[in-house]
């Protein structure tokens, strides 16, 4: 189906309606003449002496070679307006194609347990009709009979569904963990899984535990080796997510990158490794385990550094990327996403890890499909549609997800 054109003032609050990509968790704005809080930003460091404005650190970050807004500012209502609040309504007047459908039918590699009923499971089966989404990966990350609840209810619908199951780490200090990790996997395999994920490490290893950094299961550990030699001979992929979004390492302060929304998922000061040293642990798994498909969830968190991720997947022919969640990265670096996207077109798979709205998913094909402009997004930032060649789209949307996908 052809995109939905129109050409008109912006609104924004319709754009967010239309794109289901708006910042999520506004609060209402303080009450007027409400004094803003004085505390240090991110509770780090107090504000330099005489204020931001005043500091060349600030300027140059906020500015860049502009050097400063170009006017004298002073004092006004705006003042007291916290951050997270801050939704301005563009001006501009600007084409909005909506796309309906996908262009492709299109294979979602990252979604989780999102109906919790068949009821729910077939209001999303006419959500995914609707949309042109022929498949769903549900990654339970589970094991057990936990896994096993899961798969029932999916594999109800098995030409629609797929389900990966997740790793057994408990008692993973015993001697025969490795065993019994790998035994679990080939049991869930005979229920039905075929893949594994999400595998989660954010620097404090797998599992629920918290354990020491010398006693953390990380994805490179001997431990598991057993298990990834058994995905390789059942010929299953890894879905992990190892690290975060860099940003997630820096101060909650007046540089923190992402807004207030994303601040739960901080590390700043925690006790786990750096960004640098959870990507070398993922780098050195997929060198040891060449035999197994590994597909690094929301780009590898390196969108951020198109460059090095490419190098990345030059150097490990079993890395894979999903794109999912990151539609910020590439929305707001459109030329230098299609350049990637273009370089490395048959190993990353569209994904989306935010759960089951027809808008969510319209969002999506707008951003690959039209070169929309300024359209609203999840963070801070404005995107920029990619228009991807017929022949990217198509590989993106299914054609690497069909390779990598064991169907029987």
């Amino acid at each position: 189906m052809p995109p939905i054109s129109s050409s008109r003032a912006v609104s924004r609050r319709a754009m967010l309606r239309q794109s289901g990509l708006g910042l999520l968790g506004l609060s209402t704005l303080k009450s007027p003449g409400q004094a803003a809080e004085p505390r240090a930003a991110g509770g780090t460091a107090p504000a330099p002496a005489g204020g931001y404005e005043r500091d060349p650190a600030w300027l140059k970050t906020k500015y860049g070679p502009w050097g400063g807004p170009g006017v004298n500012p002073t004092p006004g209502p705006m003042d007291d307006i916290r951050v997270r609040d801050y939704a301005p309504v563009p001006s501009l007047v600007l084409p909005e194609n909506l796309v309906a459908r996908a262009r492709f039918p299109a294979i979602d590699i990252h979604a989780h347990n999102n109906a919790k009923t068949p009821q729910e499971l077939a209001a999303w089966v006419r959500t995914m009709d609707e949309v042109g989404v022929e498949t769903t990966v549900i990654l339970t990350s589970a094991t057990g009979d936990a896994f096993d609840r899961v798969a029932s209810l999916y594999l109800a619908h098995p030409k629609r569904f797929q389900v990966y199951c997740g790793l057994l780490a408990t008692n993973i200090d015993q001697p025969d963990y490795p065993r019994k990790a790998a035994a679990e996997l080939e049991r869930c395999y005979r229920k039905g899984a075929r893949g594994i994920g999400e595998l989660s490490d954010k620097g404090m290893g797998f599992g629920s535990a918290r354990l020491p950094r010398d006693q953390r299961l990380h994805l490179d550990d001997a431990r598991l080796d057993p298990f990834f030699k058994k995905c390789g001979e059942l010929k299953i992929p890894v879905v992990a997510h190892i690290a975060d979004h860099p940003s997630c390492w820096k101060p909650l302060d007046v540089y923190q990158e992402r807004p207030p929304q994303y601040q739960h998922f901080n590390l700043h000061g925690k006790d786990v490794p750096t960004h640098a040293e959870l990507i070398a642990s993922r780098d050195r798994a997929l060198a040891k385990h060449r035999q197994t498909t590994f597909i690094a969830c929301h780009l590898g968190n390196q969108g951020h550094d198109l460059g090095t991720l490419s190098r990345a997947l030059e150097q490990h022919p079993n890395l894979f990327l999903d794109i999912s969640a990151r539609d910020y990265e590439v929305g707001r670096t459109p030329r230098a996403a299609v350049k990637f996207l273009t370089k490395h077109r048959d190993r990353v798979l569209f994904g989306t890890d935010m759960g089951r709205e027809v808008s969510m998913y319209r969002a999506w094909w707008r951003l690959f499909e039209t070169a929309d402009e300024f359209m609203p997004g999840r963070v801070w930032w404005p995107y920029y549609g990619l228009e991807l060649a017929p022949d990217i789209l198509e590989a993106l949307y299914r054609g690497n997800a069909r390779r990598l996908m064991r169907q029987s």
